[in-house]
Protein backbone atom coordinates (compact mmCIF):
# COMPACT_ATOMS: atom_id res chain seq x y z
CA UNK A 1 0.00 0.00 0.00
CA UNK A 2 1.46 3.59 -0.54
CA UNK A 3 0.18 6.88 0.78
CA UNK A 4 -2.37 9.19 0.52
CA UNK A 5 -2.99 12.00 0.83
CA UNK A 6 -4.51 14.07 0.36
CA UNK A 7 -5.96 16.56 -0.12
CA UNK A 8 -7.46 19.83 -0.89
CA UNK A 9 -8.79 23.14 0.11
CA UNK A 10 -11.02 25.16 -2.04
CA UNK A 11 -12.78 28.69 -1.88
CA UNK A 12 -14.95 30.43 -0.16
CA UNK A 13 -17.52 32.84 -0.66
CA UNK A 14 -16.48 36.02 1.25
CA UNK A 15 -16.83 37.34 4.61
CA UNK A 16 -17.17 33.35 5.53
CA UNK A 17 -15.63 30.89 7.21
CA UNK A 18 -16.35 27.08 6.17
CA UNK A 19 -15.82 24.18 8.40
CA UNK A 20 -15.40 20.96 6.98
CA UNK A 21 -18.67 18.84 7.23
CA UNK A 22 -16.88 15.37 7.55
CA UNK A 23 -20.06 13.49 7.90
CA UNK A 24 -20.74 14.28 4.20
CA UNK A 25 -16.98 14.53 2.94
CA UNK A 26 -15.27 11.31 1.96
CA UNK A 27 -11.16 10.48 0.89
CA UNK A 28 -10.74 7.63 -0.97
CA UNK A 29 -7.06 6.18 -2.61
CA UNK A 30 -6.50 2.72 -4.63
CA UNK A 31 -3.27 0.44 -4.21
CA UNK A 32 -2.21 -2.11 -6.21
CA UNK A 33 -0.70 -5.22 -5.44
CA UNK A 34 0.66 -8.00 -7.48
CA UNK A 35 0.90 -6.18 -10.66
CA UNK A 36 -2.46 -5.50 -11.55
CA UNK A 37 -4.95 -6.06 -8.35
CA UNK A 38 -6.49 -2.56 -7.43
CA UNK A 39 -7.97 -1.91 -3.83
CA UNK A 40 -10.19 1.01 -3.17
CA UNK A 41 -9.45 2.06 0.96
CA UNK A 42 -10.65 5.54 2.59
CA UNK A 43 -9.72 7.70 5.44
CA UNK A 44 -12.74 8.84 7.53
CA UNK A 45 -10.89 11.43 10.22
CA UNK A 46 -11.16 14.88 8.46
CA UNK A 47 -11.87 18.25 9.73
CA UNK A 48 -10.47 21.76 8.91
CA UNK A 49 -11.83 24.47 6.87
CA UNK A 50 -11.35 27.37 4.78
CA UNK A 51 -11.50 30.94 6.40
CA UNK A 52 -12.90 34.15 4.89
CA UNK A 53 -9.44 35.20 3.13
CA UNK A 54 -9.08 31.99 1.25
CA UNK A 55 -6.73 29.93 3.94
CA UNK A 56 -7.65 26.56 3.45
CA UNK A 57 -6.46 23.78 5.77
CA UNK A 58 -7.38 20.33 5.90
CA UNK A 59 -6.38 17.68 8.55
CA UNK A 60 -6.35 13.69 7.85
CA UNK A 61 -6.56 11.09 10.56
CA UNK A 62 -4.53 8.57 9.20
CA UNK A 63 -5.54 6.23 12.05
CA UNK A 64 -8.97 6.20 10.41
CA UNK A 65 -7.42 3.95 7.82
CA UNK A 66 -10.00 1.40 6.46
CA UNK A 67 -9.13 -1.05 3.57
CA UNK A 68 -11.79 -3.32 4.73
CA UNK A 69 -9.45 -5.92 6.74
CA UNK A 70 -8.66 -4.80 10.17
CA UNK A 71 -5.09 -6.45 10.26
CA UNK A 72 -4.69 -4.22 7.08
CA UNK A 73 -5.79 -1.43 8.80
CA UNK A 74 -3.50 -2.38 11.58
CA UNK A 75 -0.58 -2.65 9.44
CA UNK A 76 -0.78 0.82 7.34
CA UNK A 77 -1.53 2.31 10.89
CA UNK A 78 1.82 0.54 12.48
CA UNK A 79 4.43 0.30 9.24
CA UNK A 80 3.26 2.56 6.77
CA UNK A 81 2.02 5.69 8.63
CA UNK A 82 3.20 4.94 11.77
CA UNK A 83 0.35 6.36 13.59
CA UNK A 84 2.32 6.74 16.71
CA UNK A 85 4.60 9.50 15.94
CA UNK A 86 2.71 10.57 12.60
CA UNK A 87 -0.89 10.68 13.66
CA UNK A 88 -2.12 13.63 10.97
CA UNK A 89 -1.31 14.72 7.48
CA UNK A 90 -2.67 18.20 6.50
CA UNK A 91 -2.92 19.91 3.15
CA UNK A 92 -3.28 23.80 3.05
CA UNK A 93 -3.74 26.43 0.38
CA UNK A 94 -4.59 29.46 -0.30
CA UNK A 95 -7.95 29.94 -2.93
CA UNK A 96 -9.22 32.96 -4.52
CA UNK A 97 -12.04 33.36 -2.73
CA UNK A 98 -13.30 36.18 -4.61
CA UNK A 99 -13.79 33.80 -7.54
CA UNK A 100 -16.52 31.59 -5.57
CA UNK A 101 -18.28 34.94 -4.31
CA UNK A 102 -19.46 34.99 -8.07
CA UNK A 103 -20.90 31.50 -7.49
CA UNK A 104 -24.76 31.63 -6.92
CA UNK A 105 -26.41 28.54 -5.94
CA UNK A 106 -26.14 25.76 -7.93
CA UNK A 107 -23.24 27.28 -9.88
CA UNK A 108 -19.50 25.32 -10.13
CA UNK A 109 -16.55 26.48 -11.00
CA UNK A 110 -13.46 24.17 -11.79
CA UNK A 111 -9.82 25.43 -10.22
CA UNK A 112 -6.71 24.28 -10.22
CA UNK A 113 -4.86 25.06 -6.72
CA UNK A 114 -1.80 24.73 -5.58
CA UNK A 115 -1.64 22.83 -1.96
CA UNK A 116 1.28 21.91 0.12
CA UNK A 117 0.63 18.25 1.61
CA UNK A 118 2.07 17.41 4.70
CA UNK A 119 2.64 14.06 5.64
CA UNK A 120 5.31 11.20 8.04
CA UNK A 121 6.90 14.67 8.74
CA UNK A 122 7.68 15.72 4.89
CA UNK A 123 6.08 18.67 3.13
CA UNK A 124 5.61 18.81 -0.62
CA UNK A 125 3.59 21.14 -3.04
CA UNK A 126 0.85 19.36 -4.98
CA UNK A 127 -1.37 20.42 -7.61
CA UNK A 128 -5.11 19.64 -7.63
CA UNK A 129 -7.48 20.17 -10.29
CA UNK A 130 -10.96 21.15 -8.00
CA UNK A 131 -14.74 21.37 -9.30
CA UNK A 132 -16.34 23.90 -6.67
CA UNK A 133 -19.83 23.75 -6.78
CA UNK A 134 -22.31 25.93 -4.49
CA UNK A 135 -25.11 23.90 -3.19
CA UNK A 136 -26.48 26.36 -1.35
CA UNK A 137 -26.05 29.66 0.55
CA UNK A 138 -24.46 27.97 3.48
CA UNK A 139 -22.62 24.90 1.44
CA UNK A 140 -19.83 24.05 -0.68
CA UNK A 141 -18.96 20.81 -2.55
CA UNK A 142 -15.49 20.71 -3.23
CA UNK A 143 -14.11 17.58 -5.46
CA UNK A 144 -11.59 16.08 -7.65
CA UNK A 145 -11.38 15.92 -10.68
CA UNK A 146 -8.25 14.32 -11.32
CA UNK A 147 -6.99 11.89 -8.98
CA UNK A 148 -4.19 13.75 -7.19
CA UNK A 149 -0.94 10.51 -7.24
CA UNK A 150 0.94 10.64 -4.30
CA UNK A 151 4.25 8.77 -4.50
CA UNK A 152 5.39 7.34 -1.23
CA UNK A 153 9.01 7.75 -1.66
CA UNK A 154 7.94 11.49 -1.70
CA UNK A 155 6.79 11.29 1.95
CA UNK A 156 9.41 8.86 3.12
CA UNK A 157 7.01 5.99 3.13
CA UNK A 158 8.75 3.45 0.64
CA UNK A 159 10.49 1.64 3.72
CA UNK A 160 6.62 1.03 4.91
CA UNK A 161 5.84 0.42 1.71
CA UNK A 162 8.10 -2.63 1.16
CA UNK A 163 7.49 -3.70 4.96
CA UNK A 164 3.94 -3.90 3.90
CA UNK A 165 4.59 -5.88 0.76
CA UNK A 166 7.28 -8.31 2.87
CA UNK A 167 4.54 -9.23 5.83
CA UNK A 168 1.56 -9.84 3.12
CA UNK A 169 4.18 -11.86 1.21
CA UNK A 170 3.34 -10.25 -2.20
CA UNK A 171 5.71 -9.57 -5.22
CA UNK A 172 5.18 -6.12 -5.19
CA UNK A 173 3.47 -2.90 -3.97
CA UNK A 174 3.11 0.01 -6.02
CA UNK A 175 4.56 3.32 -4.76
CA UNK A 176 1.97 5.69 -6.04
CA UNK A 177 -1.27 5.89 -4.50
CA UNK A 178 -4.32 7.58 -6.42
CA UNK A 179 -6.33 9.71 -4.12
CA UNK A 180 -9.45 11.16 -4.92
CA UNK A 181 -12.01 13.38 -2.36
CA UNK A 182 -15.29 15.06 -1.96
CA UNK A 183 -15.51 17.64 0.48
CA UNK A 184 -18.66 19.53 1.60
CA UNK A 185 -17.94 23.05 3.65
CA UNK A 186 -20.72 24.66 5.85
CA UNK A 187 -20.24 28.36 6.43
CA UNK A 188 -20.38 29.37 9.79
CA UNK A 189 -21.21 32.89 9.91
Amino acid sequence: MKKIFLLLALTSPAHADWALNSERSALSFVSTKAINVAEVHSISDLSGGIAADGKADIMIGLASVDTGIEIRNDRMRDMLFETERFGLASVSATVDAAKLDRLGPGESAQMIIEAILSMHGVSRPLQMELMVVRSGDSRLVVSSTKPVVINAPDFELGKGVEALREVAGLPSISLAVPVSFVLTFDATN
